[in-house]
């Protein structure tokens, strides 16, 4: 069993930047790959950035990239999301999830078996 927990969330104005968190207490952590998604209100979950179990890959939507940016420290079993540029189209609540390598296309929500609580980012204009 995997837990997941997202950090660093707030409020910031447009064109600032933050980094959040996603800490896990699993000690099979740094086998897994890790993604990034964003759910505004009353829009469906989005894709937002991955990262494979070695850190040797990444993919960042294009709505996001060149603004934000995937890292993992699987010393401290955490999996970072630097977020910079930012817009008020960005707010929304951020959620961190967990999965085993499968051909599952890597954007797919359904890919991920394990999600954290979520954490909150709200731009303002």
């Amino acid at each position: 069993q995997v837990q997941l927990v997202e950090s660093g969330g707030g409020l910031v104005q447009a064109g600032g930047s933050l980094t959040l968190s996603c800490a896990s207490s699993g000690r099979t952590f740094s086998s897994y790959d890790v993604g990034w998604f964003r759910q505004a209100p009353g829009k469906e979950r989005e894709f937002v950035a991955y990262i494979s179990r070695d850190g040797g890959g990444t993919y960042h939507a294009n709505s996001v990239k060149g603004r934000f940016n995937i890292s993992r420290d699987d010393a401290k079993n955490t999996v970072f999301l630097q977020i910079s540029s930012l817009k008020p189209e960005d707010t929304a609540v951020y959620y961190c999830a967990a999965g085993s390598r499968t051909n599952a296309l890597i954007t797919l929500p359904t890919r991920y078996a394990y999600w954290g609580q979520g954490t909150q980012v709200t731009v303002s204009s």
